[in-house]
């Protein structure tokens, strides 16, 4: 990657060569001055824009999860113009169909022929990056949309398969409150999520700078700091960042320990798990602690990690028993558990 005139990074010209040891300091120093133009915008939710950040460098989605009036939607258009990419807002509504999201098929007739024939009118989600606005509240149908998108990265629609430009990730957002209307998302949607992430309510130092902000007439303006084809080569280098044995093994005994029915269980997850993470919750956990490590410019991934992303990566694929709920526990009060009795490690 090369940085042009105007500070944005941008993929190297073919033939171009440089070591990945040069490119970690380049991403290193494109999520500073990433934060720098968010903060703009943004005030504080440090936690909740390094998980964003992690999903997208891993080639993931995330889940934001947060009452009203936190700028969850801010936050992510105004990730959308630091990154440069062509950004859709999808508000979804108990009316809204699946042919809203991927597109849908309309009869136009030829001028000069006189002839009529199909043509594909493709949706909202055809862009870098969706926004899937306050996503529980539309039916199970109209979720099931997004499921091809986000895995295959293409969308089938009459007959025909279309694919999605690269990169491609939906940052989707779901308040944790109001559960009138709402349509809780199955597993094998929130399995489709890379990270839930939790955006919480400003401290008073923090909450005092968004009100003297926000309440003057001084633009906010971003500038851009990646372009597109410079992020894909971050997510292949993220992608080429080692994870030892000991990284992955632990990654893997820490997501088994989430299922009731594996001998690596503990008594809290016998007594209050239905159902565990699967697999894909211990893929996440490496790519996401090299995706960490990578946005701190080290040339591996480690144990500590794996710990950092561990409870966003977890805690929206364990599934409580009503002897959980009995008992007031939650998926976070036993994921957290998990990870804080740290018998996953491994030397």
């Amino acid at each position: 990657m090369i940085q042009n005139q105007r500070g944005v990074l941008n993929a190297e010209p073919a033939g171009a060569r440089r070591s990945d040891v040069d490119l970690l300091q380049s991403l290193a120093q494109g999520r500073r001055r990433l934060m720098e133009q968010v903060g703009r915008r943004i005030v504080g939710q440090t936690e909740v824009l390094d998980g964003i950040l992690i999903a997208i460098l891993a080639g993931g989605h995330a889940l934001l999860v947060g009452v009203p009036g936190l700028a969850k939607t801010l936050m992510v258009s105004t990730i959308a113009d630091a990154l440069h990419l062509k950004f859709s807002r999808i508000q979804f509504t108990p009316d809204l169909m699946p042919s809203d999201i991927t597109g849908t098929e309309i009869l136009e007739e030829d001028a000069t022929t006189g002839k009529r024939a199909f043509r594909f009118v493709r949706g909202p989600v055809f862009a870098n990056v969706v926004l899937a606005d306050e996503i529980n509240r539309t039916p199970p149908k109209t979720q099931a949309a997004l499921l091809q998108a986000m895995q295959e990265h293409e969308v089938t629609a009459g007959g025909h398969t279309f694919p999605l430009h690269d990169p491609f990730f939906v940052l989707a957002t779901q308040n944790p409150i109001e559960q009138e209307g709402t349509y809780p998302l199955p597993e094998a949607q929130l399995d489709r999520f890379m990270l839930e992430l939790a955006v919480g309510y400003p401290d008073r130092a923090d909450e005092e700078r968004i009100v003297e902000e926000t309440t003057g007439d001084d633009p906010h303006p971003v500038d851009r700091v990646f372009d597109g084809d410079a992020l894909i080569a971050m997510q292949h280098l993220v992608r080429r960042i080692p994870a030892s044995r000991p990284v992955v093994q632990s990654a893997v005994r820490l997501t088994r320990m989430t299922r009731p029915s594996a001998e690596e269980a503990p008594t809290v997850v016998r007594e209050y798990v239905d159902w565990g993470a699967g697999p894909r919750a211990s893929q996440f956990l490496v790519l996401g602690a090299k995706a960490r490590a990578a946005m701190d410019g080290r040339p591996m991934a480690d144990l500590e990690d794996v710990e950092s992303v561990a409870l966003s990566t977890l805690r929206h694929r364990v599934v409580p028993n009503f002897a959980a709920e009995a008992a007031g526990r939650s998926a976070t009060d036993i994921c957290q558990e998990l990870i804080a009795n740290r018998s996953w490690l491994t030397s």
